[in-house]
Order: C-alpha cells, then sequence, then structure tokens
C-alpha cells in the first residue's frame, strides 16, 4: 500500500473496522469486526488502497496507525470525557432520539455540541491527511455529519459521500436541533449523501429547501460556493437567515453558470452479507443446534423469536404487552407458544437505557410468573450478544420472526431471518416503520403502536396456511437474495464516482 501519496480508498467511521481481543497467550491482539458495511468494504478496500479512518473503542489511550487483513487503520484518539459528550451525549441523546422520531426526549446541551464538533474535526483531518489525491472517501452515519463539509475545506480535491444508517426526521421534528444549521452544512459537504428509504431522502431535501433555501431538482441540491461551512453560525454571518427567527431564508432560484456545486440526497438502502447467512444456515451442526433449542423450549407448536438491541426504538414492550394479553385472552397457550427474546446489551452507562432494561426484565418476570408451568416457559429472555452462528439457529428453529421496531432506518435482522429461511417456511411480522418494509413487502406488516393488530398478526401468523406462508416467504427470499450488501455498496460507489 502507498504510505507516502496515500490512499485511493478511505472509509470514516466512529469505530474503525476491526475489534480487540485477548490472544491465546494473554496478550492483545485485533479481529476484523462482523458487521455488515465491514465486510462489504473490506474487498473493495483490498483492492483499492483502501484505509478506514475510526475510534479504536479504548479512551484515552493514542495508539499508531497499523495494517491489518489488507486494510490501513487509522485510529483516533478520543478521551474519556469526549466519548460522554461526543459519542453518549451529543450523538446518542440528542440525535439519536431526534432522528427517531422522538420516541425519547432528546437533550441539547451545547458543550456536548462543541465536543461533537471538535471530534468532527478530528475525524476529518485524519481523513485529509490519509487519502490521496483524488482520493473517494465514504464517511459513514450520524456520528460524523460534519465531517463531509470539514473535510471538502480541507482537501477540495477528493469526492465525498456519506450514508446515514439511521433515519432522518421529517422538518417539524429536525427543526428542534439547535444546531440544525451546522448539520445541514456539514452534510452538503458530501458530493452524494445516501439514506435508507425514499422518505427519509425526502425529509431531508424539504428542510434544506425549508431551512437554508436551497434550489433542489431530481434529488440534486444546489448549493451555492459562498455558503458558510458547519463551523459557522448564519444568525452571525448574516448570509442566510433563519426563519425561527423572523425571516425567511434566500431562497435560490434555477441556478444559473457558476456560483454552485452540486450535491445529491437519495436512497440506497442497505443489506446483508446473504451469501454468508445462507452458507450457515446450510450447515448441519447450526441445523443440529435448531433442533436442539427446539427440544430445549420443549418442543412448542409455535416459536416467535425477537432479536433486537436493548433500545427504546425497537417496540420490545409493545410485543411483550401483546404477547401478555393473548395469553390473558387465551389466543396462545404456554407449551404450545413460546416467545424467545434476545435483548442485546445496549448503552448500559446511559440511564435511560439502564431504566429500559429495569422496565423490560419486570415485565418478562411478570409473565413468567403469571404464566410458565413447570415444564413450560412463556417468554425465554436472554440478555446477551451471540455470534451469528447461534443466531442463524435462532433463525432456523423460531417459526415466527417478531420485528416491531418504533422507527428503524432498515432493521437487518428482518433480512437475516428471511436469507436463513432457504426452506420456504416461517413467517416474518414486520413493522411498517422499519426501512426494510420498503422491500419485504410480502411479511405481514404492522403497525406496533396499535397493539390489537400486532395481537392479530401473532395470531395470523401463528396460524396461517402453509401454502400462503411458502409463497410469501418466497417472494421475500428472492428480494433479499438478490439485494444484498455487496451490492448496495458497489452501487452507492458507482453513483459518486459518477458524480461531476
Amino acid at each position: 500500500m502507498p504510505q507516502q501519496s496515500g490512499y485511493d480508498f478511505v472509509v470514516v467511521a466512529n469505530r474503525l473496522a476491526v475489534d480487540r481481543v485477548t490472544t491465546e497467550d494473554g496478550g492483545t491482539g485485533w479481529r476484523r469486526s462482523p458487521g455488515g458495511l465491514v465486510t462489504a468494504l473490506a474487498p473493495i478496500m483490498a483492492q483499492s488502497d483502501g484505509a478506514w479512518v475510526g475510534w479504536h473503542g479504548a479512551a484515552d489511550e493514542p495508539l499508531e496507525a497499523f495494517d491489518h487483513q489488507g486494510m490501513h487503520l487509522v485510529p483516533v484518539p478520543l478521551s474519556e470525557q469526549e466519548v460522554e459528550d461526543y459519542y453518549e451525549g451529543f450523538s446518542n441523546a440528542t440525535l439519536w432520539p431526534l432522528y427517531h422520531d422522538v420516541i425519547a426526549r432528546p437533550a441539547f446541551h451545547r458543550h456536548w455540541f462543541e465536543a461533537y464538533r471538535r471530534v468532527n474535526r478530528r475525524f476529518a483531518e485524519a481523513a485529509a491527511d490519509v487519502a490521496a489525491q483524488g482520493a473517494t472517501v465514504w464517511v459513514q452515519d450520524y456520528q460524523l455529519q460534519l465531517v463531509p463539509a470539514m473535510l471538502r475545506e480541507l482537501r477540495p480535491d477528493v469526492k465525498i459521500g456519506f450514508f446515514n444508517h439511521i433515519p432522518f426526521p421529517p422538518p417539524g421534528l429536525f427543526s428542534q436541533l439547535p444546531w440544525r444549521h451546522s448539520v445541514l452544512r456539514g452534510l452538503l459537504g458530501a458530493d452524494l449523501i445516501g439514506f435508507q428509504r425514499e422518505s427519509d431522502a425526502r425529509n431531508f431535501q424539504r428542510v434544506v429547501r425549508h431551512r437554508l433555501g436551497y434550489y433542489i431538482k431530481s434529488d440534486q441540491v444546489f448549493v451555492p460556493l459562498d455558503a458558510p461551512g458547519p463551523g459557522e453560525d448564519a444568525s452571525v454571518n448574516g448570509l442566510h437567515a433563519d426563519p425561527a427567527r423572523g425571516t425567511a431564508p434566500r431562497q435560490l432560484t434555477a441556478p444559473t453558470e457558476g456560483g454552485f456545486r452540486v450535491a445529491e440526497a437519495k436512497a440506497f438502502p442497505i443489506s446483508i452479507d446473504t451469501d454468508k447467512i445462507v452458507e450457515l444456515s446450510e450447515r448441519p451442526d447450526i441445523i443440529a443446534r435448531s433442533q436442539q433449542i427446539r427440544r430445549e423450549l420443549g418442543e412448542p407448536d409455535t416459536i416467535f423469536l425477537g432479536v433486537d438491541r436493548l433500545d427504546y426504538t425497537k417496540g420490545i414492550r409493545h410485543r411483550l404487552k401483546a404477547y401478555e394479553e393473548l395469553l390473558r385472552d387465551g389466543k396462545l397457550t404456554v407449551g404450545e407458544a413460546c416467545l424467545v427474546q434476545v435483548a442485546s446489551p445496549s448503552r448500559e452507562g446511559v440511564a435511560s437505557y439502564q431504566r429500559l432494561r429495569e422496565d423490560i426484565e419486570g415485565a418478562v418476570g411478570r409473565i413468567n410468573g403469571e404464566y410458565d408451568t413447570l415444564a413450560h416457559t412463556a417468554i425465554r429472555y436472554l440478555h446477551h450478544s451471540y455470534p451469528v452462528e447461534e443466531m442463524v439457529a435462532l433463525y432456523l428453529a423460531a417459526d415466527v420472526m417478531l420485528v416491531t421496531a418504533l422507527r428503524d432506518g432498515m432493521n437487518l435482522v428482518a433480512k437475516e431471518y428471511v436469507a436463513a429461511r432457504k426452506s420456504g417456511q416461517g413467517v416474518l411480522v414486520l413493522s411498517e416503520f422499519t426501512g426494510a418494509a420498503d422491500q419485504l413487502r410480502q411479511a405481514l406488516l404492522i403497525n406496533p403502536h396499535d397493539v390489537d393488530e400486532l395481537k392479530a398478526a401473532i395470531v395470523k401468523a401463528a396460524t396461517i396456511d402453509p401454502e400462503d406462508a411458502r409463497r410469501r416467504m418466497r417472494s421475500l427470499r428472492r428480494q433479499v437474495v438478490s439485494n444484498n450488501v455487496q451490492r448496495w455498496a458497489e452501487e452507492f460507489l458507482d453513483r459518486l464516482a459518477a458524480q461531476p
């Protein structure tokens, strides 16, 4: 890899593409992260002299750049205070709830945003230092929304893409953000801004038009060359007035020659490493493990499965309420039915997540206390993270997958379940508020806020005609298998390369 001239393809993400592990001799080493993004981009990086810029996961620990399995890894240091303010604070207590329809109340603190701006600048500088002349730089997700414009200031020669892995809120919600203009200008530093759903791209375009007054045509945003950067306040420099302060923004008409650059904003629905899931689902040991799971649960007629991070956006409480009412109404019976709920630990240092865990575990304990029998349990609750092999075994064991998120950028678990069901059996109950619902139209689509509708879908999934279930699953699998994560990455990068 060319160390002197830089790297032709640079990924910038909050985390590096590797996890630190303990070796057999008690030392430490690195292992490639198992996520779909790394899986999709690692081969491209190997072919294109790639570098990955990100935090390595330990606070107050400077680390030199290093190479691992064909990737050049550039650690960005964060202090413990920056982790608290930039990551746990602004990223996950301000942006995350705001972008997920304010299911939880976002908190707005100026010192959080200052840390966010400072850390984004550090990521941008690291990317600028490592990128070759004319390189392609792909910035990932909501933690780094200021990076595109900062990077453009530092390196106007590079081509910049950004992909938002979570929803983008409608203008009415986004406008609550005190630093809305800085975030918009940060994103508009990219040549191509990707979103999970068409509605997310439209939300972004609407808020840009409303807040900044920029001209938009066919997904193209015409950004004035004299527009302020993400570090400047429009209310101070006066270039674009703020409607919230009593004046309208400068309305830009159709652009004439010069004075503008174009940023395109459109949807690129992300997917999964389908081949890997299918391969695992065919392994004899994983099939045997799935059969063992069913035996351990007492061979119920119907196993319902929920797999989520323990997050308030995932609708776990609504799912438990619906299941409990079905047991109470006699529509489901313990022994004939069992719910397996995997709730992976998430942000355990944040108070709201600690309260959510207490609520969920309290509900599970109450339901099991009321409906368990000596031979069977109503809900098998698992507060763990599991390797992908065990997850695929669970997918094979489950008759019904319950994805009841209140708001989700995509929800890849739904796609993994479908990919694993090569037999054509199994039913997916899917929230219409997930990005996956735009593509997986043959699932049983539900509004998770409507508990009665959710209950009806659960009963239908348990009693569905087998041929109807197979027809639906065949259609779902065609969609998932033909649109894997590698295709997603290629389509985004091809579109970015085509930008003028």
